[in-house]
């Protein structure tokens, strides 16, 4: 890797830039090293668009993002000095943003999700929670809670079944033409991934920069997707300690440390290594 190649970095939210407590400061050094160097950080979250907008305000990150497991990529109004790059995958606009969508809309999903339920499957999505029921679940404030149920394309679910009522279950969700993904929490969702979010992305920043390589962080099984479709796949441990066993691919980085704490080591490692080639 040359060291005037332009490189761009996609992470994971939960359990990877953001600790149980929903904090990145064990990342602020990388990130302020990821600043300095100008590298592009694309926020790419099951979380919905209202709470990447919370944490990219936090961040100071002013990129595009890709929300709710895929479901919609959000490009800054004017990022891309040449607009036309993007015209092939017929963005929509709307306020700051040119916005890709790719999910399936949320209406379908909650009538999906209340279908299923009344065929029987002990599902809970978090449409069906008040904002204090999903801060006390969760873990986040009211106000993050309030952001959580803005969705848009994927809702998240609990079910409360044995492993062969899963299994019928997910047999249902397919039989609708309708997919499961899993990060902290089941998702119902469309025909849509990180992966495939990221390869879009990543065909838009290659028509503005040409040569570019590419990185990305997780640490759960919605991520593989993202993984598999970048130059420098990399994972942090889960709260346990441990690599999940679902994330495995030839090229993968495993990094020590907990969510941002791996996070952090991750990248450092990645820029000071950069810093070396000639």
């Amino acid at each position: 890797m040359s060291s005037g190649e332009k490189i761009i970095v996609f992470s994971d939210l939960d359990g990877t830039l953001l600790d149980e407590n929903y904090s990145f400061a064990a990342a602020r050094p990388a990130l302020r090293k990821m600043a300095e160097s100008s590298i592009p950080l694309i926020l790419c979250s099951s979380k919905t668009r209202k709470e990447i907008e919370h944490y990219r305000d936090e961040i100071g990150n002013r990129h595009p993002f890709i929300s709710e497991n895929g479901g919609g990529i959000f490009i800054p109004e004017g990022y891309f000095p040449d607009e036309t790059i993007l015209e092939r995958f017929s963005p929509g606009i709307e306020p700051g943003y040119r916005v890709i969508r790719l999910g399936t809309p949320y209406r379908e999903l909650r009538k999906a999700l209340a279908e299923l339920r009344a065929e029987g499957f002990p599902i809970t999505g978090f449409g069906d929670l008040s904002t204090a029921e999903l801060a006390k679940l969760t873990g986040l404030s009211t106000h993050e809670a309030l952001l959580s149920k803005e969705r848009d394309f994927d809702e998240p679910f609990l079910f409360m079944g044995n492993e062969e009522e899963k299994s019928k279950l997910f047999r249902a969700i397919r039989g609708r033409c309708l997919f499961t993904t899993q990060g902290v929490y089941w998702h119902l969702l469309g025909d849509n991934d990180k992966g495939k979010a990221v390869k879009i992305l990543v065909e838009i920043f290659r028509a503005r920069y040409g040569s570019l390589k590419t990185v990305a962080l997780g640490d759960s099984p919605n991520d593989l997707p993202m993984l598999e479709n970048v130059d420098i796949p990399l994972v942090v441990q889960r709260p346990d300690g441990r690599h999940h066993s679902a994330l495995s691919l030839p090229n993968l980085g495993k990094f020590e440390g907990i969510g941002p704490h791996g996070w952090n080591s991750a990248m450092l490692a990645l820029l000071s290594r950069l810093e070396k080639v000639p």
